[in-house]
């Protein structure tokens, strides 16, 4: 059986990854963020025969000899620790250097030195800044236009240069937005969501004219397990999206109308990103891993973004789940 490390297990993404891989059969250790309260994060909440399954390894991805630990005994590297809160990165971008560059870098180095059969590193559609076409392919050029983006084209780099200086096994899997239950309301979607879902009908949010392409936690998940299956993924970079797009304004009178909400937007100052910083529109191609992995979204498309929508909807709105999130605070 494959032992598959997750790192940013913990996390929105990590932690329905590594549900849906023990579900699968597969052997995980779940690499958490270290703290005093011995919290696993979201994988607290994971049903108790998934939690049973676990082999949960507590750490920092910053720590180039805990991460080499944790990588003992594993076949597969599923690497997702990072810090990813934009309006964070510009006044500490220090830290998404450390975290993001240099925790990719101790990642490839220990599969390296312990001949890891594969390593996929998590990229982000925020790498390609502003469309300069679309759809967007894996041609198309990087543009950090903050510094979280530059930090994840450094550590897209690193990981990639590994594979061409030492042949180590690396597949790059670029998600686009990736939305659904647990996500952090930093991200615009929990946002507006949880405001709505408190009475509130005057919602903040920062621009509502960009586009992005939303993509349900469930695609971007067997994305991820389809990149670590193939073969065909190493050395590769691939963008898991919907081949949909779509402007956080429309996002959110749809969510007000699912909800059957009449909705009012107001701006808020503080959520606007620098001008130039502002990545104006994002719209995936995935042909490539249609062709490469034989993935494509079950939740493509107006109608299946809706119905991810209305799925989200459902979690946010349960009382036990919407008491974890503050919608009158600005989440950085």
């Amino acid at each position: 059986m494959k032992k598959v490390l997750v790192t940013g297990a913990d996390g929105f993404i990590g932690s329905h990854l590594t549900e849906q891989l023990i579900r699968e059969g597969f052997d995980v250790r779940a690499f958490c963020y270290y703290n005093s309260y011995n919290s696993w994060g979201w994988l607290d909440h994971a049903p108790r025969e998934i939690k049973s399954e676990l082999d949960v390894f507590s750490g920092d991805i910053r720590d180039p000899y805990g991460v080499k630990e944790a990588m003992k005994d594993c076949t597969h590297v599923l690497n997702l620790a990072a810090l990813i809160a934009i309006p964070y990165s510009y006044h500490s971008p220090t830290t998404y250097v450390d975290t993001n560059i240099n925790g990719t870098l101790n990642i490839v180095q220990a599969a390296r030195e312990l001949g890891i059969e594969k390593v996929v590193h998590t990229s982000t559609s925020e790498v390609y800044g502003t469309a300069l076409y679309v759809p967007i392919d894996e041609d198309h050029p990087l543009q950090g236009q903050s510094p979280y983006s530059a930090s994840k084209i450094g550590a897209d780099q690193m990981a990639l240069s590994f594979y061409r200086s030492f042949d180590t096994p690396v597949a790059i899997i670029r998600p686009f937005n990736t939305y659904g239950p647990r996500q952090s309301a930093r991200a615009v979607i929990p946002t507006i969501i949880s405001q709505l879902a408190n009475g509130m009908d005057k919602i903040k949010l920062g621009a509502i004219s960009p586009t992005r392409d939303f993509n349900y936690v469930k695609d971007t998940v067997q994305g991820f397990i389809s990149v670590m299956k193939s073969e065909k993924s190493i050395g590769e970079v691939t963008n898991i999206g919907s081949n949909y797009e779509v402007s956080i304004g429309e996002t959110a009178e749809m969510i007000a109308d699912i909800m059957g909400i009449n909705l009012t937007i107001e701006t808020d100052e503080q959520r606007l990103r620098p001008e130039k910083s502002e990545v104006e529109r994002l719209w995936a191609s995935n042909q490539k891993a249609k062709d490469l992995l034989g993935w494509e979204p079950q939740y493509g498309g107006k109608e299946g973004f809706r119905r991810g929508l209305e799925e989200t909807i459902e979690w946010f709105t349960n009382p036990k789940n919407l008491t974890q999130y503050k919608a009158d605070v600005y989440n950085i």
